[in-house]
């Protein structure tokens, strides 16, 4: 039996003289859309012109986006992901091994600076002691300011040395420098020994222009969606995933949504969690996740990356989410499952998504950052060519034998989540996101003074690279 909604859309064409074939009938009986009776006296209007009364299977097929357009590109790549590259080493070696790749990967990508070729080893600006300017590398393991002068201290393979910055300018960039960041210093001996620095030179990345889709394909950039949290909002989600379907113009031509990281609330992520869930397992909460992500279109490349409240492995880089908790995910034709980091390739266009976890370190120990402007963090990692480099900190990371968290490659655009506050910026070419949440402040947030921008949906024109946001919430 057909339903109100749609009894009324068809009352409406067939007294206007059209004729309704059984294969669209099926179409509006599942379209998931709320003004089903727009959508029929638009298809209604185009066909009357037309002087066509009879709507068929290809027309609402066309008007609601569900048919490919052949004009319209939809390529997907994944470019590089960790999951399948996990080998965790084990203790003191493990972490060496990690260390010595970063080191490793982030001189190979300091060597394209001019200053490289003047570069030598800790060990051997030690042995010569030269009255020249001279170039080392490594990564900081102490930072400190006293008395009006900032100490920086660098090892590489060979030896430590420790500098300081007098200059006044060349201390404000010495003050943000992570430990464990690597660097590259301009230094002189000075006359009473020790080591002044005169430059600090960070890998960063080079200005560059954008790839760019062929055609004026759209993607939708999520994260912390925190689907079995009781703030989850369920309705305002509902509301996103039926404007896919709908004759929205840009709707009808999204062909990626990217999700970049807590899909779900978890278990036993923080204490007295189970007080704040509907869905009280990680199994429950999943189902729950692939119920509503399953009505994307099928035209629709969704991109599926965990975070620190999802199932699986915390520390990073985090495989994807493991197919036993729910095989349904890895069996979708357009869910693409993968880890944490990753890149992807939208129509040529980069896109690098991250959760976002050491968000939490960098802004607990660099002036000036905050949960409020996480693009500023976000420019930092770009600045430091690495998604993590603070070992030891809150975020969890593995005794990788790679250090995969390193920014090899420069991407069109930086995804990240994990802060729940939209933010946009551009950094020498880079387009930053940080897609805000699907998840209503909560009773932790609000002690500790975090406002949440909830319910929006950032999409990027992958041709002009114009972004909009799409509100979905009530407020």
């Amino acid at each position: 039996m057909l339903n109100r909604e749609v009894s009324l859309a068809l009352n409406y064409a067939l007294n206007k003289g059209f004729q309704i074939h059984p294969d669209a009938l099926k179409i509006l009986e599942g379209v998931q859309i709320e003004d089903l009776q727009h959508v029929i006296k638009e298809v209604v209007r185009q066909k009357t012109r037309q002087k066509l009364f009879l709507i068929n299977q290809d027309d609402l097929e066309t008007f609601l986006g569900i048919k490919e357009d052949a004009t319209l590109k939809s390529e997907f790549r994944i470019l590089s992901d960790p999951s399948s590259k996990i080998t965790s080493a084990e203790g003191v070696s493990g972490y060496n091994m990690l260390f010595a790749s970063r080191l490793a990967k982030l001189k190979k990508i300091i060597s394209n600076r001019p200053e490289a070729r003047l570069l030598k080893s800790i060990s051997s600006v030690i042995a010569t002691k030269s009255e020249d300017d001279m170039y080392v590398s490594g990564l900081v393991t102490e930072r400190s300011s006293e008395r009006n002068v900032v100490r920086v201290t660098v090892e590489d393979p060979t030896g430590v040395l420790e500098g300081i910055v007098f200059d006044k300018d060349l201390q404000q960039v010495s003050e943000v420098l992570l430990i464990d960041q690597y660097v590259m210093l301009k230094i002189s001996a000075s006359k009473k020994g020790g080591y002044i620095i005169k430059d600090v030179i960070l890998p960063d990345i080079p200005d560059k222009a954008s790839n760019r889709s062929e055609t004026d394909t759209y993607a939708v950039f999520l994260s912390d969606l925190h689907i079995g949290s009781k703030y989850f909002m369920e309705k305002e989600f509902e509301d996103f995933v039926a404007w896919l379907s709908s004759p929205d113009p840009i709707a009808r031509k999204t062909r990626f949504v990217l999700i970049g990281g807590d899909l779900v609330d978890g278990v036993g992520i923080y204490p007295n969690q189970d007080k704040e869930l509907d869905f009280p397992t990680i199994e429950s909460q999943l189902s729950k996740t692939y119920d509503l992500l399953s009505k994307i279109p099928k035209n629709i490349h969704v991109v599926i990356m965990p975070g620190n409240h999802d199932p699986g492995r915390r520390a990073l880089p985090q495989p994807a989410i493991p197919k036993k908790y729910n095989s349904d995910f890895w069996e979708t034709q357009n869910f693409h499952m993968v880890g944490n980091p990753s890149m992807v390739s939208l129509n040529g266009v980069r896109v690098l998504m991250f959760h976002g976890q050491s968000i939490d370190d960098i802004v607990k120990v660099t002036p000036g950052l905050s949960y409020d402007k996480p693009v500023n963090v976000m420019k930092h990692l770009l600045k430091a060519r690495h998604m993590s480099p603070v070992y030891g900190s809150q975020t969890p990371i593995a005794p990788e034998s790679e250090d995969m968290m390193v920014i090899d490659e420069v991407p069109d655009v930086f995804h990240v989540g994990h802060v729940h506050v939209i933010d946009l910026d551009l950094y020498r070419g880079v387009l930053m996101i940080n897609s805000g949440t699907w998840q209503n402040q909560t009773p932790f947030q609000s002690s500790v003074g975090i406002t949440p921008t909830p319910g929006l949906a950032i999409i990027l024109n992958l041709k002009t690279f114009k972004v909009y946001s799409k509100d979905f919430s009530v407020r």
